[in-house]
């Protein structure tokens, strides 16, 4: 009977992230968590963000996020308590709950332990906040809880990409097809830094990418702010795009227009 149980466990736990969690971790290195509108997903929504992150993006809003040992060692139970006190006012605004970093698949099993029980205890929807560069990390049964996920495409170009982020664009373009191939809701996020990213062939090099693959339903221009550099200073790094300017108004208009010539909902 012992044995036919532990079978049944592991089997289960396939399928259903929580299943076994008495015998695998469920505290994770979370850096905040914080209540949003409109930027992490639709609606207001309850956003965890965990510590640790293998890119260094030079526009990095939060580059205190980067090291895991920063972030507080905290249980999916008190985070799942946290967000249990906001589940009606979420639901009346339409919201949900996204699992948000630094990169939170580079703890997949606190973010799977995290979503499963978002979306199963308390019936909210779910997204998955990721650059897709640690996409191998995230198992079919980590997928099946997500509902939608925020997919960071920073650039087309691969020496821009590296310079950007310090690491190759490749292994975000296999997650974009993954996510195709398993019919994931998506929405592509792109952010417009003039004299980086701006660059009108690149611009279309992603557009033409996320139209061809079907699944994307909505792409966010972000333009380029500063508002984490403070946050460079505090930390002693060199923030290197304190000259850069923020985007036009214009500049926005001609990002979102190449995205919908391919027939993209461009925000």
């Amino acid at each position: 009977m012992t044995v036919l149980l532990t079978q049944n466990l592991l089997a289960n736990d396939a399928a259903t992230p929580a299943a076994a969690a008495t015998r695998r971790p469920t505290e994770g290195s979370v850096h905040s968590w914080d209540l949003s509108t409109g930027v992490d997903g639709p609606g207001t929504r309850f956003v965890t963000f965990l510590s640790g992150c293998p890119l260094t993006c030079l526009y990095c809003h939060n580059p205190d996020t980067w090291k895991m040992r920063n972030g507080k060692r905290t249980s999916a139970d008190a985070i799942v308590e946290e967000a249990a006190k906001y589940t009606r006012f979420i639901e009346a605004a339409g919201g949900g709950a996204t699992v948000s970093g630094g990169e939170p698949l580079l703890q997949p099993v606190f973010a799977g332990e995290l979503l499963h029980r978002f979306k199963h205890e308390l019936g909210l929807h779910t997204a998955l906040d990721t650059s897709g560069f640690l996409g191998v990390r995230a198992t079919d049964a980590l997928l099946r809880d997500v509902d939608l996920v925020l997919l960071d495409i920073k650039s087309w170009d691969r020496d821009t990409y590296k310079k950007v982020t310090g690491r190759p664009l490749q292994p975000t373009l296999d997650f974009a097809h993954r996510l195709a191939d398993l019919n994931k809701n998506v929405w592509v996020r792109f952010v417009l830094v003039p004299g980086l990213t701006d660059d009108p062939a690149n611009i279309e090099g992603v557009a033409a990418f996320a139209g061809s693959l079907g699944n994307v339903s909505r792409v966010d221009v972000l333009p380029f702010h500063k508002l984490g550099e403070a946050k460079w200073q505090a930390l002693g790094k060199d923030f290197t795009l304190t000259g850069t300017p923020s985007p036009t108004p214009e500049q926005i208009t001609t990002a979102r227009e190449i995205f919908a010539g391919h027939g993209l909902n461009a925000i």
